[in-house]
């Protein structure tokens, strides 16, 4: 290699030796038009989700929630108050996955539309990724999204962590506002 050598000739192929995180093709949902919302706090994010979440209910669509803030009031317009996210219903259980119910974490909002709040660590603590992660396996394992539609992510776009990231692993198409 010399440095009239193109790059891209000593490049590694897409993935191999980079440090990135790859998502399990287990957690890939499937079945679904998955969109990712994201936005600093204040800028309307949530409300442009919540909209598009009735939107796609309106026009028949199974559609699902997904809040991923530490504020977690992504859904508060849809389902009228705040929720419990999914990591502070498994700490009740610490951390057993397997004994929560769908029930536990999930609710119904407007016109039907499922909502789920993962929530996420407070800025500068912990990792966003994990949370959306966990939340991702647990709706797998109570097959959840099987018969959804429509899945929006509702991300919080002015956090540090790069674990915000990771619903775009999931999304076919990202929003910013």
């Amino acid at each position: 290699m010399n440095l009239h050598t193109p790059k891209s000739s000593f490049a590694p192929p897409d993935g191999e030796g980079s440090v990135q995180v790859q998502m399990d093709p287990r957690d890939e949902i499937k079945g679904a038009k998955v969109f990712a919302v994201y936005g600093k706090g204040g800028i309307g994010k949530s409300t442009t989700s919540s909209n598009l979440s009735a939107a796609f209910s309106k026009l028949g669509h199974r559609v699902l929630q997904i809040g991923c803030d530490p504020k977690h009031d992504s859904t508060f317009t849809l389902t009228k108050k705040l929720m419990p996210t999914v990591i502070d219903v498994l700490e009740t259980v610490e951390f057993h996955s397997e004994e929560l119910r769908p029930d536990d974490y999930m609710f119904e909002g407007y016109n039907g539309v499922m909502c789920v709040e993962a929530g996420g660590p407070p800025a500068g603590t912990g990792c966003g990724g994990y949370v959306v992660g966990q939340t991702v396996k647990l709706l797998k394992q109570h097959h959840l999204l099987e018969d959804t539609d429509v899945v929006i992510f509702d991300v919080l776009g002015d956090v540090v962590c790069g674990g915000f990231a990771s619903p775009l692993q999931h999304a076919e198409r990202a929003l910013v506002v």
